[in-house]
């Protein structure tokens, strides 16, 4: 918070929020994340986690189920909980390159850099760069990701800095250097700034 308040504009953000509160999951493992990354992929939290519950549902042994097991579970079965078939398709890959340790398990995650484990793992069918940096933020508990490709983190910004437009990726990799080593951390707050911008913009009544 100290250091981030270098900053005025983050000092007086920080000040009206209060600490940061990043929610690490720290129970889940890269394989399980991302899995559940891509159901939540353009659909509403409520509506995936009404899929995942389904999903969770095909296997009656408790816990999220072993990469193996939904291999052996057909396709039918998975789109019958609502998955689309590139959901499917991205969801039998990650269990695939989980077997294979590509994925790697929570523990071997934590002898590998950030980098490294961006690119292991966007080579995933359906992973980006923006799947694995929400991955290393809030399951892994990385403190310095900044996802410059994330609209609500360039959106915040905008917000706090009072800017007519976005900065481009780029640029904001560039403005948020001094934020390391805990542009994690901007991050959650940046998301706060366009939360707070939200509440106080007026609903217009037709």
């Amino acid at each position: 918070m100290r250091h981030l308040s270098a900053d005025p504009k983050f000092a007086a953000l920080i000040a009206r929020v209060g600490p940061p509160r990043l929610g690490v999951e720290r129970q889940r493992g890269p394989y399980e994340a991302l899995v559940r990354a891509i159901a939540h992929q353009q659909l509403h939290g409520k509506a995936a986690e009404t899929l995942l519950g389904r999903f969770e549902a095909l296997f009656p042994f408790g816990g999220f189920p072993e990469p193996e097991a939904v291999l052996a579970t057909s396709d039918e079965a998975m789109r019958g909980c609502g998955f689309s078939g590139s959901k499917v398709a991205a969801i039998r890959d990650i269990c695939a390159k989980t077997i294979d340790g590509t994925v790697p398990t929570r523990r071997a995650a934590a002898r590998l850099s950030d980098d490294a484990l961006i690119e292991r793992l966007v080579t995933i069918r359906g992973v980006g760069r923006w799947t694995v940096e929400m991955l290393l933020i809030f399951t892994l508990g990385r403190p310095d990701v900044l996802p410059v490709d994330d609209f609500g983190v360039r959106e915040g910004y905008r917000v706090l800095h009072g800017l007519d437009e976005q900065p481009k990726p780029r640029a904001l990799a560039e403005i948020g250097l001094p934020w390391a080593p805990y542009r994690s951390f901007a991050t959650w707050y940046l998301y706060r700034a366009v939360e707070e911008a939200r509440r106080q913009t007026p609903v217009s009544r037709a």
